[in-house]
């Protein structure tokens, strides 16, 4: 996801993310808390959760990444 694999993402970087996430419908709601943590919701009704970072938003993209991947059949 970073364009520098050895660099860990910025929060600006999760930031982006964390909206394609949310306009995709992949997430209800993304929100970056002061203390840098991320609150996230997955439906308007599920539970609040607490990532720790912008890695964590990082890993979700590529998370769902690999599940619409995963589903698409395999036109090569």
């Amino acid at each position: 996801m970073s364009p520098h694999p050895n660099h860990p993402p910025t929060s600006a970087e999760a930031n982006a993310w964390a909206e394609v996430l949310v306009r995709r419908r992949l997430l209800y709601a993304a929100v970056l808390v002061p203390t840098g943590q991320w609150l996230v919701q997955h439906t308007a009704d599920g539970p609040v959760h607490v990532l720790p970072g912008p890695s964590d938003i990082v890993e979700l993209v590529a998370t769902a990444q690999h599940r619409i991947r995963s589903k698409r059949p395999d036109t090569r």
